[in-house]
């Protein structure tokens, strides 16, 4: 409960910050170009915070920053600034006229300020519990991986008071290289009274560990945190919710759901409408090229799996002299003889995806995601690599995270399958508007021509 209270007073301080960023930012502006600041500039300003505001509870922003680097603090900060700035500039014109050059001098000011106010936030949280409070030495037991990351991820979060005193492990033999002491050691400084809070990373192999240590925990102060290290599952979106004061931990969720998956579908329609009027000349030129070089339809339709594993119809330009869409498909590969002259091109260049964009009007596919694949694949790999089937918690898409790492094509190799569903999940786990955005733009030099697109 400690806890719990220690991040919502920092969540109000760097509220409080924010805001006070935000007025000081926009104040300097207007008085820099002499603009006058009367009601309408008032109700702007409020307008910006209210936005800001917004925009963060939709983000995640003002979730616990505790373990996360002061960079990348920031970083989330430029975006959350940038993308209210946008919002802000398209709504000026009903309370203030702003000129385009003084819009990027407002979001110069605001980076700057709030760096500045988001900094000294820790600073004064950290002198609190230098000054005021002492710091909590806190440490960790485990062996997994997990355990040496929440470790290093305390070391970061010294500014809000916990001072980490050491990384132990359950087990006699254990590498010293990485650990500061045995389970031995734990109890031995468990029991001077230096130690205000444990955290005990849990495993297979020390639940009934675990189980004596919580024994001699309850027969001292400190207070103990368990982490579940459920190693065996590929999480995408985890987070502890609480049912009527009962915790819960849902551990195949995501992120793309309520809310999100409102803007997200926004965002497909807006994005996706823009390029197919773009994008109009092109499908008719292609169209004309595939009708006069090969006989056969212009699209071809293929069933495959999209939103929680529900059978679309996804279109596509035909590349091929043969319509497979069975219980059997066999992916191309270089030189393949199926392939058209004018479905080569297509292929290597990721024309033939184009038609998608349909799919993404009518809500079956978004413009970012998984790709879909073939049902005969799917059946196939579901049961080669573990996790496989969590790729369908979001809608297909036209491209994605693997796509831009480069695998995409031929999957002749298992290895390469569980690189791209690897990708897949991290998609899925890291998701936001700003993910999307870059993946589309990257998409433009990085993801329409690829060596291993037959």
């Amino acid at each position: 409960m400690a806890s719990r209270l220690n991040a919502s007073y920092i969540s109000i301080l760097q509220r409080f910050c924010d805001v006070v960023a935000i007025y000081l930012g926009l104040y300097v502006v207007f008085k820099i170009n002499s603009l006058p600041i009367n009601n309408h500039t008032l109700l702007a300003f409020l307008s910006i915070v209210s936005i800001f505001q917004l925009i963060g509870g939709l983000t995640d922003f003002y979730r616990s920053w505790r373990g996360i680097s002061f960079l990348s603090e920031l970083i989330s900060c430029f975006k959350n600034i940038t993308l209210s700035v946008c919002v802000f500039y398209l709504i000026s014109f009903f309370f203030v006229s702003i000129k385009l050059l003084e819009v990027f001098e407002v979001l110069f000011l605001l980076i700057v300020f709030m760096s500045i106010f988001r900094g000294l936030a820790r600073v004064l949280y950290s002198l609190f519990f230098k000054i005021i409070d002492n710091s909590k030495g806190v440490m960790v037991i485990g062996d997994s991986p997990k355990a040496s990351k929440l470790f290093l991820d305390l070391g970061i979060s010294k500014w809000t008071g916990y001072n980490p005193v050491g990384l132990f492990s359950f087990k006699i033999d254990f590498n010293r290289l990485n650990f500061h002491g045995g389970i031995q050691d734990a109890i031995t400084k468990i029991q001077s009274g230096d130690i205000r809070k444990v955290y005990i990373v849990i495993d297979q192999d020390n639940v009934k560990q675990v189980e004596s240590l919580l024994e001699i925990l309850a027969d001292s102060t400190c207070s103990a945190v368990i982490i579940p290290d459920l190693f065996s599952y590929d999480f995408l979106y985890s987070r502890v919710e609480d049912v009527n004061g009962t915790p819960i931990i849902p551990l195949f969720d995501s992120r793309i759901d309520g809310i999100n998956n409102f803007l997200k579908r926004v965002e497909d329609i807006v994005i996706g409408s823009m390029i197919l009027l773009l994008i109009s000349p092109l499908l008719l030129v292609i169209s004309i090229a595939i009708k006069l070089t090969s006989s056969g339809p212009v699209f071809f339709k293929q069933i495959r799996y999209g939103l929680n594993g529900k059978s679309i119809l996804v279109y596509k330009f035909r590349t091929m002299k043969v319509m497979e869409n069975g219980s059997q498909v066999k992916q191309a590969v270089k030189n393949d003889p199926r392939v058209t002259s004018v479905g080569r091109l297509l292929r290597r260049t990721s024309l033939d995806e184009l038609p998608q964009f349909f799919n993404v009007i009518l809500g079956n596919m978004s413009i970012v995601g998984p790709r879909p694949h073939a049902v005969a694949h799917n059946e196939e790999y579901r049961k080669l690599i573990p996790g496989y089937m969590l790729r369908h918690k979001v809608k297909p898409g036209i491209t994605g995270l693997a796509q831009i790492r480069g695998w995409r094509g031929e999957t002749d190799t298992l290895d390469k399958m569980e690189k791209r569903i690897e990708c897949d999940l991290e998609y899925i786990r890291t998701w936001s508007i700003w993910l999307d955005i870059k993946i589309i733009f990257l998409t433009v030099f990085r993801g329409f021509i690829h060596k291993a697109a037959y």
